[in-house]
């Protein structure tokens, strides 16, 4: 069993529902599913720059890539609907909880001048989306096989009814969140 996913049974689940006041173990927030993107903006005409993108999601997540398409089209962006804009991953389960781990304790503590994320980029219903410069601060990638820095944007998509309990989750977790003044 993985690390992280064995600290939530153990720790995170007594501490949450002592917190919170559960009566029932159903009702602890979860972490249902993690879902990684990386949008490639004007380098969607060139196809090599999409496979590069879903190559090195591919080797960050450990699963294929799937490309997205625009749902509408926008003509300030030169954009036209179900044209290919970029590559995104869901992670569920044994793969997701490894995700998780890689991203708290090896990928951010490697972006430089790190401080901790803000703890406010949470939607309201208890999802948290976190935006990442590059995609080098993972160790699985490579600096010299990349051809451009790219990107990407991770969303943790949880069961909690408010953003304060998707916070605490979070936090029990070992999310490094920002101490804001």
């Amino acid at each position: 069993m993985n690390r992280l996913r064995e600290q939530y049974q153990k720790e995170v689940v007594p501490a949450l529902q002592k917190t919170f006041q559960y009566r029932n173990v159903m009702q602890v927030p979860r972490v249902e599913k993690v879902v990684v993107n990386i949008g490639v903006g004007k380098e969607m005409d060139n196809p090599k720059a999409l496979e590069a993108a879903a190559a090195d999601l591919a080797q960050i997540t450990g699963q294929k890539a799937v490309m997205t398409k625009a749902r509408k089209s926008i003509a300030n962006f030169k954009l036209r609907e179900g044209r290919i804009i970029g590559t995104k991953v869901t992670l569920r389960g044994d793969r997701m909880w490894a995700f998780l781990d890689r991203l708290i304790n090896t990928a951010l503590p490697r972006v430089r001048d790190f401080r901790g994320i803000s703890p406010n980029a949470f939607d309201g219903r208890g999802n948290y989306t976190l935006g990442l410069r590059d995609q080098l601060i993972f160790p699985e990638i490579e600096y010299d096989k990349i051809d451009k820095l790219r990107g990407m944007e991770i969303t943790i998509v949880t069961t909690a009814e408010s953003d304060e309990q998707a916070r605490t989750l979070l936090q029990l977790l070992g999310m490094p969140f920002r101490k804001d003044a």
